[in-house]
């Protein structure tokens, strides 16, 4: 009993002795020192860019490379539907490809949704596989839809998409 009483006064004793260590050099804690802060020179940002917006670096995985869409037309046609909104209207576009599983349905505008001569001009393109099986018409419909403005609107008569074979017209 006296043993035990004896080994945990020392402990104690060497325990309470620690305290300095804090500050010795045999801390790892103390090898650095003490961090300051002090003033960091800015670069100059151009006026015209967001400092919050940060900007997109190339990494391996991401690389800032334009991107080719690859799609060919759909085959016909078949649906032209203009859904007007409160800004605007929705042109939806139904189409029937050449085979089934078309994917990556868009419309495409070759004059950047800017009428020409009064004329609005889209394309139903999609990615097609050519090894897939023809398959039903209900199993080959696709259908791709845009927004479209109201300046945009009032600036065209004739709103046109155009398929590989077909084409659908809505005139004001």
């Amino acid at each position: 009993m006296q043993r035990r009483v004896f080994l945990s006064l020392v402990a104690m004793s060497a325990l309470a002795g620690c305290g300095g260590y804090r500050q010795s050099r045999a801390n790892p804690r103390n090898w650095f020192g003490r961090s300051q802060s002090r003033p960091r020179p800015t670069e100059a940002v151009p006026a015209s860019t967001n400092p919050l917006i940060p900007e997109r670096e190339d990494t391996i995985f991401r690389r800032n490379r334009e991107r080719v869409y690859e799609g060919t037309p759909v085959d016909q046609i078949t649906r032209l539907v203009i859904e007007r909104t409160s800004d605007g209207a929705i042109l939806r576009v139904e189409g029937v490809s050449l085979r089934q599983g078309a994917f990556d349905v868009r419309l495409v505008s070759e004059t950047e949704n800017e009428p020409v001569n009064g004329v609005l001009e889209f394309r139903l393109m999609a990615l097609q596989l050519e090894d897939q099986p023809q398959g039903s018409e209900r199993a080959r419909t696709v259908t791709a839809a845009v927004f479209l403005s109201n300046q945009t609107l009032e600036r065209s008569e004739v709103i046109r998409v155009i398929g590989a074979r077909s084409e659908q017209v809505s005139r004001r």
